[in-house]
């Protein structure tokens, strides 16, 4: 089966089995691999799954007696819920081994990261506890006061509107402006308190209001109602910067990192437009000859198109020689989980081109990056195509 590589597993599915007749293991083995595969598509295929370090090593123990095996299965899994919830009832369909009939029943998934977290949880009372009984009475004053700094703010309400906001929409320069109350809280617990949320689709006038007195960052779900709270804020509160949060995903999901994350990435909107006014007149000869001199480069229509659809979603893709995806991820993965795919040819991303991700694609075998654009290359490889969103169009 090849030499699999080791995971962290997030989650253990265990079975149990029962073979009307004499079997071995690796006739168990055969028989997960055989009665799954194709089930799903490519991706989903067990051999793949290991390949990329998705599913562990598969373990079995059985025993046999008076003609029948029985026995238990062990797979651990770094997929997300619904995708193991999906492969135990794979295995569970399998019902031959071999020419047996067999019965496969799903005993338990379990959830190692909870049961690490009850470890932890459980050591950090025993810490507690000791610190507690050790530290002088006056230590324990101070730690409350430490407490109290990284609290959360609390919601409070905005304006006629009664809008959620945080507690230093008045007296900051400047405004986050989001979508409801939940994506209110995530932001508090990031520390930022000069937030306040519109609340549906139609700007308040509150909002309009405050709009004319700071500067306005506009943080928004990365899905079609973010698109019409952004152009609506565009048309009547006209926001200098927009942060989105990755496509298909709510500000609301967000960890208090991602959060900060995304908006230190805001986008000034209009930028190209306060460029032009800025720019110092140049003769239009010289205009002609710059124009003649960007050639845009002609690529396969599949990357054109996930240039396009990356483009502002902080995502990447990784495709084979074919052009067949292998992996997507978010951009802050992908060059630690870059060292773990084979077969990467081509690599399509909302991100800047930097010189780790040419060294480890360089030492995988990539022989194109597409990108937003790049910065501190001290070393152009001559085996790979770097081009950016810019420069390319479809054949």
């Amino acid at each position: 089966m090849g030499t699999f590589q080791a995971i962290a597993p997030k989650y253990i599915i265990s079975t149990s089995f029962e073979i009307e007749g004499v079997v071995e293991k690796s006739d168990v083995i055969g028989a997960l691999f055989g009665q799954t595969e194709g089930l799903f598509g490519p991706d989903l295929d067990l051999h793949e799954l290991q390949k990329t370090g998705r599913i562990g090593r598969i373990e079995i123990t059985l025993k046999s007696k008076k003609d029948k095996t029985s026995g238990k299965i062990t797979i651990p899994s770094s997929l997300d819920k619904p995708l193991t919830a999906l492969i135990a009832a794979a295995i569970e369909n399998v019902d031959r081994v071999g020419p047996c009939a067999a019965k496969v029943t799903l005993d338990k998934i379990e959830d190692v990261r909870a049961a690490r977290r009850d470890t932890i949880i459980k050591r950090a009372k025993e810490i507690l506890h000791k610190w507690t009984v050790d530290v002088s009475p006056g230590t324990d004053k101070i730690s409350t006061e430490i407490a109290k700094a990284i609290r959360p703010a609390e919601i409070v309400s905005y304006g006629p509107e009664k809008l959620p906001a945080g507690p230093d929409v008045k007296s900051s320069k400047s405004l986050i402006v989001v979508e409801g109350r939940a994506d209110v809280a995530v932001l508090l617990k990031a520390g930022f308190k000069n937030v306040i949320a519109v609340e549906g689709t139609k700007i308040p006038t509150t909002v309009i209001k405050l709009s004319k007195e700071k500067e306005i960052t506009a943080l928004l779900d990365g899905d079609r109602g973010g698109d019409m709270i952004l152009e609506g804020l565009i048309q009547v509160a006209k926001p200098t910067f927009v942060a989105r949060a990755p496509r298909g995903k709510e500000v609301e999901d967000l960890t208090p990192k991602e959060v900060t994350q995304i908006l230190l990435k805001k986008t000034l909107i209009n930028a190209k437009k306060k460029r032009l006014h800025t720019r110092t007149p140049v003769p239009k000869l010289k205009v002609k000859k710059e124009r003649k001199e960007k050639k845009r480069i002609i690529l396969p229509d599949v990357i054109v198109s996930f240039s396009t659809e990356l483009e502002g979603t902080l995502e990447s893709v990784v495709l084979n020689d074919k052009l067949e995806l292998l992996e997507k991820m978010p951009v802050s993965e992908l060059c630690n989980k870059l060292k773990n795919i084979d077969n990467a040819h081509t690599i399509v991303f909302d991100g800047v081109i930097t010189q780790r991700l040419i060294d480890i694609a360089g030492d995988k075998g990539v022989k194109r990056i597409v990108g937003e654009r790049t910065s501190g290359i001290v070393k152009r490889p001559l085996n790979i195509q770097l081009l950016i969103f810019n420069n390319i169009k479809p054949k």
